[in-house]
């Protein structure tokens, strides 16, 4: 799942790329009003999950260096403006999920991870469901950016997941 979440980013990247910073930042009816918006809400969801993820028990050194950066509130916070500044940012948490889900062990799913949500409720969860959640959720909002750039003619080629699931004999 990280490998397929790091190629459908930069898939869908790529395709707004050929779009004016007007045109992606355009509030077009979606959950997070624009391209920019959603793409900005994956980041920043992304982020306040991997800082729970970062208080598991096995204690993950990838994601340690966000330990010390401050949690985010909102999930409609716009951390980039410039939508190249925005996709570094996405291709540097790409690595770090990838580096993070290669450290995981099959153990660590079967834990419990307590967090808190941005309301501040705590909750106790089995981490591999969150896992689940994790890698379901930026499929739920690139669909919808998906759907974004198709309405405005821009071409996403193939989204199937089953395009990166080897052939095996």
């Amino acid at each position: 799942m990280g490998d397929y979440n790091r190629w459908m980013n930069e898939s869908l990247y790529e395709a707004a790329s050929t779009l004016p910073p007007a045109v992606l930042a355009e509030d077009r009816g979606a959950f997070f009003c624009s391209l920019l918006g959603t793409f900005n809400h994956l980041l920043v969801a992304d982020t306040i999950w991997l800082q729970r993820f970062a208080h598991h028990p096995g204690r993950f050194s990838a994601l340690e260096p966000l330990l010390n950066k401050p949690t985010m509130s909102t999930l409609d916070e716009v951390l980039y403006e410039d939508f190249q500044q925005l996709r570094q940012a996405r291709q540097g948490m790409d690595e770090m999920i990838l580096a993070f889900v290669k450290e995981a062990k099959e153990a660590d799913y079967e834990q419990l991870l307590a967090y808190r949500n941005t309301k501040d409720i705590a909750f106790q969860k089995p981490f591999g469901s969150l896992m689940l959640h994790f890698f379901n959720h930026q499929t739920h909002h690139r669909g919808q950016v998906t759907v974004l750039l198709n309405q405005l003619g821009v071409d996403c080629g193939v989204t199937d997941l089953l395009v990166r699931i080897g052939e095996e004999s």
